[in-house]
C-alpha cells in the first residue's frame, strides 16, 4: 500500500468513524501501526484531525437539528437525542472529553452543536479527546511489535 493510500484511508476511517454513520479506525491504525513502515507521529494526527473534522461536522449538523430532527433520514432518534441533552447539560463542556467513547460521543458532538457550544472550546476538548485515544491505540499497538 503507497504511503498516500494508508494516510488518506485513515483519515476517511477516522473522519467516518467521529460522524453518526457507522466506522471504527482504531483497527486500522493499529495495523498502520504495527506494520512499521509509516510516521507514527503522522498517523496520529492523520487519524486525530479526521476525527476531530469529523465531530465538527456533527457540531454543524447539531445548529441545525431543529430543522432536520423530524425527518426520517436523520440519523438519530428523539430518545438517544433527550439523552444526549440530559447528560450535557448536567455535565456541560467537559462531558466533550467523553467524545471518543463508542455510542454516547457522536450524539455528544451533535448535542453541543445543537445546545450552541462555542466552536473553539468544542474543536478544544473533542481534540484532546481524540488525540489521547489515538495515542492509547497507538501505544497499544507498539506493545505488539
Amino acid at each position: 500500500m503507497t504511503s498516500l493510500a494508508a494516510y488518506g484511508g485513515l483519515f476517511v476511517a477516522a473522519f467516518t468513524a467521529a460522524t453518526l454513520l457507522p466506522a471504527q479506525s482504531e483497527a486500522l491504525l493499529a495495523g498502520l501501526v504495527i506494520n512499521d513502515g509509516y510516521s507514527l507521529a503522522l498517523l496520529i494526527a492523520v487519524a486525530t484531525l479526521g476525527n476531530v473534522l469529523g465531530s465538527w461536522v456533527n457540531w454543524l449538523l447539531g445548529r441545525q437539528v431543529e430543522r432536520f430532527k423530524h425527518r426520517r433520514w436523520f440519523p438519530v432518534g428523539p430518545a438517544a437525542l433527550a439523552r444526549a441533552e440530559s447528560w450535557y447539560r448536567r455535565y456541560g463542556r467537559w462531558s466533550l472529553l467523553l467524545s471518543w467513547v463508542p455510542i454516547i460521543g457522536d450524539p455528544l458532538t451533535l448535542i453541543a452543536g445543537t445546545l450552541k457550544e462555542p466552536l473553539w472550546s468544542f474543536l478544544g476538548l473533542v481534540s484532546i479527546a481524540k488525540l489521547t485515544r489515538y495515542l492509547a491505540v497507538a501505544a497499544a499497538a507498539q506493545s505488539f511489535i
